[in-house]
């Protein structure tokens, strides 16, 4: 999928080839050669024709120039004290990479593709300046194009691509959208095969967590802020014209997508780390309740499509709870244009209804709790649900919802106190069902929990965790 230059690079680049360099002047002072200065104005301000014609007909003489040969080293080092020539020659390697698909080969199989290239990566402290951000543009296009031919040896991509990963994490992580996007696009140009996919999942602290971030902004959730996703508080109404919430603008968002998207096709790696790290289906699920065009709507349900039918064990479960199916309901209604929606969209529907059919209100409760997030679902209030199942909870893989349970309450929850009540609920319910697993719950230390939250702030919460203490305190005295 080609996606038109960032508006950013493409003024750049335009900049650099209107001004003046002084040719001769590099060449007197042994900057360069006579022979390099012939090479190039013989392809400089030329027709695209004529330059790939001039190219192809000495393809290996070009090759050196810009990546060097034995004894010879590339422009980029040989011009390293005249930014001005090595900016310029960035552009010009830019234009012929993406004009002249032979020659894009011939450099893609030098013995050192990059190696003129990475030192300029660095060659700012400020991420932002033109040298870096050119040569990024660049290294996308020539590994994109690399990582794509059959090769026994991959050094010098395992070298390149995780340092022009860790660069384009900066831009991410800058509050300019025009470098964010930057970013996601030189991202989108590499993430073509396995290989690449991988390496930028090893590296999805730097990589990842700042564009899921930018996804949590749009559905209007901050970046530690889960109550707004569980609730679908946000609204496309409340979002500025142009983007959705938290200033984040249609195109960027599209982008942002596009790279999950193409991480999601490596489903069976990603797939839970992207759920246990992210909570991505509940905050997939608000962006496609929130998706502004056919086209965002488009690839957020195939990449769900793709992490649910490659992980259905773990996020079925969090997909129903997150209440995918309804919404998907409500999305056929829309009788969607493009025919790969609409299959994705059957899909879904066929995978979650498949699901749902052998599920029981235990499996529910039990799914709520991998979740990580407790919300006023059905079973929290259902006292049958409590006399049928509480021992399970309790017994079931050795303890471990109850453990689970523990480990929710353990959190403070700041933006959402209604889970600490529900857990208190929980406790009080499990400890008046099955009283003699007190002890159990004591060990976990759910006990001294909800006696601390007897001092919260939020009055439900004192009010749940003191009928909690208060279910302790009947069977303590009873068993007295």
């Amino acid at each position: 999928m080609s996606l038109d230059p960032p508006t950013y690079i493409l003024s750049l680049q335009n900049n650099i080839r209107a001004r003046p360099i002084s040719w001769e002047g590099a060449v007197r002072a042994k900057t360069i050669t006579d022979a390099d200065l012939k090479k190039i104005k013989s392809i400089d301000k030329v027709r695209k024709e004529q330059r790939k014609q001039t190219i192809e007909g000495d393809i290996d003489s070009f090759c050196s120039l810009l990546l060097g040969s034995p004894g010879s080293p590339s422009i980029f080092e040989a011009a390293a004290k005249r930014p001005d020539i090595i900016q310029y020659m960035l552009v010009l390697t830019g234009d012929i990479i993406d004009d002249i698909p032979s020659f894009t080969a011939t450099l893609a199989k030098h013995p050192a593709p990059f190696q003129p290239f990475l030192p300029l990566l660095k060659a700012s402290t400020n991420p932002e300046d033109a040298l870096p951000l050119l040569t990024s543009a660049v290294l996308a296009s020539l590994l994109g194009y690399a990582l794509t031919l059959p090769s026994k040896d991959s050094t010098q991509i395992d070298e390149a691509l995780p340092k022009l990963y860790s660069y384009l994490s900066a831009l991410a992580k800058s509050s300019d959208a025009g470098l964010q996007d930057i970013a996601v696009q030189e991202y989108s140009a590499v993430l073509r095969t396995k290989k690449s996919r991988e390496i930028f999942w090893k590296q999805r602290e730097e990589t990842l967590n700042p564009l899921v971030d930018i996804l949590r902004a749009a559905a209007g959730a901050g970046k530690d802020t889960d109550s707004t996703l569980w609730s679908g508080g946000a609204s496309v109404r409340s979002a500025p014209e142009g983007g959705l919430a938290g200033g984040v603008g249609l195109q960027l968002l599209y982008h942002v997508l596009l790279v999950i998207w193409q991480l999601s096709f490596e489903g069976t790696l990603v797939g839970d780390g992207l759920h246990d790290e992210h909570d991505i289906i509940i905050l997939y699920v608000q962006l496609l309740r929130l998706s502004p065009k056919e086209k965002t709507t488009r690839l957020l349900l195939s990449t769900l499509r793709n992490l649910l039918s490659s992980n259905q064990r773990n996020l079925l479960p969090a997909a129903v709870l997150a209440r995918l199916p309804a919404l998907l309901t409500n999305i056929q209604g829309r009788h969607l244009s493009d025919p790969d929606a609409v299959e994705d969209l059957k899909s879904l529907i066929d995978m979650l209804d498949e699901y749902t059919k052998t599920q029981t209100t235990f499996d529910e409760y039990a799914a709520e709790l991998h979740s990580g997030h407790l919300r006023w679902s059905p079973p929290h209030r259902n006292p049958t649900f409590w006399a049928e199942n509480a021992r399970r909870i309790l017994e079931e893989n050795k303890g471990e919802l109850p453990r689970k349970l523990a480990e929710i309450l353990s959190k403070g929850w700041e933006s959402d106190k209604q889970v600490l009540a529900i857990g208190c609920n929980d406790v009080a319910c499990l400890v008046k069902e099955v009283p003699e697993k007190r002890a159990m719950l004591e060990k976990l230390g759910l006990k001294d929990r909800v006696m601390e939250l007897m001092q919260e702030a939020d009055e439900t919460v004192r009010w749940e965790s003191l009928r909690a203490v208060g279910e302790w305190l009947r069977y303590s005295f009873e068993s007295k």
